[in-house]
């Protein structure tokens, strides 16, 4: 196109205007070129929306629509630097730039770059290992690195944390050596508590039983509660008291919550039956 437009400037004798094709051909083949880049990307950025929508609607798995949701902002923060790396080296190419050299030279540099930034390349392949294996979803509860909290981003570079104080914490995947996902399928509710020494542990049991009971009458609690109180028994024996343990199933990212509620109530029902907890000495004065 732009040698026939040469040839028919120089047929109707318009030099001129051959002096501003070689300026305005490039920047309309660039304005082209950065369209077509944001046309791709809004319409992958539309296709997704479209099947997140029907994911959601065909299915109430709340652990596919969290992996799809992950899977999804991963692939946009992909696509954005293809797109833009493909629309780049166009753009250059229209200029009159060769791209093959660049392509050689970038292919050097990369390798050099490959050499001295190799936490770098790592961050990105375990990123990608915890994708492909489903390890780690948007809005899990997790433990990594040192740091507990709820995965509020996930990309091939880095996992963002906000943890229980709203604290942000941004963690190299590179640093995370093991995951600790509380937010599987189902979790646990576990509490330990010590009562006085000569408090007999039957009357301490149904008292156990009966907290639970009326945890599970809470509407605000009893659809995360997914199981039976389960009673451990004596986990140990302190010179101030007697240590029990016990748990309940709740469902996903819902045992601290439960927990707390569970101990309110274990709270009520032991000063009701007159049941007195034991504390170390270092706490009782």
């Amino acid at each position: 196109m732009h040698k026939a437009l040469h040839r028919l400037f120089e047929y109707l004798d318009w030099p001129y205007l051959r002096d501003w094709l070689e300026v305005i051909v490039p920047i309309c083949q660039i304005i082209l070129i950065l369209l077509v880049a944001l046309l791709t990307i809004r319409v992958a950025k539309r296709l997704l929306q479209t099947l997140k929508r029907h994911i959601k609607n065909r299915s109430e798995n709340i652990e596919d629509q969290k992996r799809f949701e992950t899977l999804a902002r991963v692939f946009t923060y992909i696509l954005n630097l293809v797109v833009w790396a493909l629309a780049i080296m166009f753009a250059l190419s229209a200029l009159g730039f060769s791209i093959a050299p660049m392509l050689a030279t970038a292919g050097v540099a990369g390798i050099a770059v490959g050499f001295g930034a190799q936490s770098l390349v790592k961050d990105y392949f375990t990123g990608f290992v915890m994708l492909i294996e489903n390890q780690i979803r948007q809005g899990d509860i997790v433990d990594v690195a040192g740091k507990t909290g709820q995965v509020e981003e996930i990309t091939l570079r880095y996992v963002r944390l906000r943890d229980y104080e709203g604290a942000v914490h941004f963690i190299p995947n590179s640093a995370i050596n093991l995951v600790t996902n509380r937010s599987r399928n189902f979790a646990y509710a576990v509490f330990d508590l010590s009562v006085a020494p000569k408090t007999p542990l039957d009357s301490v049991y149904e008292a156990l039983r009966i907290a639970c009971f009326a945890l599970k009458q809470n509407p605000d609690f009893a659809p995360a509660i997914l199981g039976e109180l389960e009673i451990a028994g004596v986990e140990a024996l302190e010179s101030y008291g007697v240590r029990i343990k016990g748990r309940i199933k709740v469902t996903a990212s819902e045992q601290a919550t439960i927990r707390r509620a569970l101990l309110a109530e274990i709270n009520a029902t032991f000063a009701t039956q007159h049941i007195d907890l034991a504390f170390p000495p270092e706490l009782s004065n």
